[in-house]
């Protein structure tokens, strides 16, 4: 495995900044045609049976300037496929707003090229020591089922109180990554629980920092990618006083949130939590553990940033994904996750003119047939045409 740095002067990091103070039509018809031909009397009149036409993989005006992968279930969570660029409605800040491109994959006819490529983050850096080896021991065992043939590529990912480790390049031979997860050894955490509301940001800080640079990487290779992050999560820190915090302080801190979202959409990663049990991050409580549904109303202003605004369950929210546990079966929690990986549609369109810079935008996508939900990017942050989406 290899050490991932992030580019050069990544502005994301400036964010941390501000913690250093305390804490329907006809072609829609779908008509049944048995394969078995009945022959029709000599006799009789010419029968004219009617056929619907052949349903388009894709449909392309020109590809806009946001591209968005959106997966659409039925009231079981099952994967829907076979729905038509009208069966779709997209809605920018309540307003509908034109679909000028629409790719439908699956897992027979259209498969996504490249393949969709799952990410395993293990968070050794949140993780009481003692569990270290039980969730190792639980990612293996997804590894090796189906004999070591994994269905998607893979890649591993391994954070630690210094930093990442990174498997080099992506791989469907599970038993090969098994075996690197085997040789990850535990260690007493330097940053703990000790340390205070120190070692709490200090943990924030890695943490965030460490998934805007894995965003910013990924962002430069193409295909939709599924991040699994193993473990609690970092702690949710909340700001004391906002009278703490200079104007120019939390604009950075603004900056930043505006800078991950738009990196982990342009990533295409959708972010999903499988988490053990009895370690939830900043303690067990069950409070604590939904207290992130506190900061899923999205951040429009400097003023309204917080550091729970960038916890991990929140961004699993926002990006589409799903959080699975916490509970002791990881290993079943990964392959809810990644149970129907090619099963998605890719649309696109363009924003409309943004009145300044970092100007949120709520998104939705509705589906023409009851009982269907569609899950994407809830928002994205807007940006002037002069500056890249």
């Amino acid at each position: 495995m290899q050490r991932l740095n992030g580019p050069a002067g990544f502005c994301f990091a400036c964010i941390f900044v501000a913690f250093c103070a305390p804490i329907a039509v006809f072609a829609q018809q779908r008509v049944a045609s048995p394969e078995t031909t009945v022959q029709a009397p000599a006799s009789a009149d010419p029968v004219l049976t009617n056929r619907p036409p052949p349903k388009p993989k894709s449909l392309v005006i020109r590809e806009g300037r946001v591209q968005l992968d959106v997966v659409v279930a039925d009231a079981a969570g099952r994967p829907v496929t076979g729905l038509q660029p009208w069966d779709l409605k997209l809605l920018d800040n309540a307003q509908p707003r034109k679909i000028l491109s629409f790719h439908a994959f699956n897992d027979s006819t259209s498969k996504p090229d490249p393949p969709v490529e799952v990410i395993l983050v293990i968070d050794t850096a949140n993780l009481p020591f003692q569990q270290v080896a039980f969730v190792r021991h639980q990612v293996e065992q997804f590894l090796h089922e189906n004999s070591g043939h994994l269905k998607q590529p893979v890649s591993l990912i391994v954070l630690s109180d210094a930093g990442l480790r990174v498997q080099p390049r992506p791989s469907v031979d599970g038993n090969a990554i098994a075996k690197v997860v085997h040789d990850i050894n535990g260690s007493i955490r330097t940053v703990d629980a000790a340390m205070g509301g120190e070692g709490l940001l200090e943990r924030f800080q890695l943490s965030v920092r460490q998934m805007a640079n894995i965003a910013e990487n990924e962002a430069r290779k193409p295909g939709r990618k599924l991040l699994i992050w193993v473990g609690p999560g970092w702690p949710m820190l909340t700001r004391t006083d906002p009278s703490y915090y200079s104007e120019k302080n939390e604009r950075r801190y603004f900056d930043g949130i505006v800078e991950l979202s738009t990196k982990l959409r342009e990533a295409r990663m959708v972010i999903y939590s499988a988490a053990p049990a009895n370690v939830g991050a900043g303690g067990a409580d069950s409070t604590y553990a939904l207290l992130f549904k506190d900061f899923l109303k999205p951040v429009k202003s400097a003023h309204e940033a917080q550091a729970g605004d960038l916890a991990l369950k929140v961004l699993v929210t926002q990006s589409g994904g799903q959080i699975t546990g916490p509970d002791n079966d990881l290993a079943g929690q990964i392959d809810r996750c990644v149970a129907d990986p090619n099963a998605f549609y890719r649309i696109s369109f363009d924003p409309p003119p943004a009145e300044h810079a970092g100007e949120y935008h709520d998104l939705k996508v509705q589906v023409a047939q009851p009982g269907l939900t569609a899950h994407t990017s809830t928002g994205y942050y807007n940006q002037p045409h002069a500056q890249k989406q």
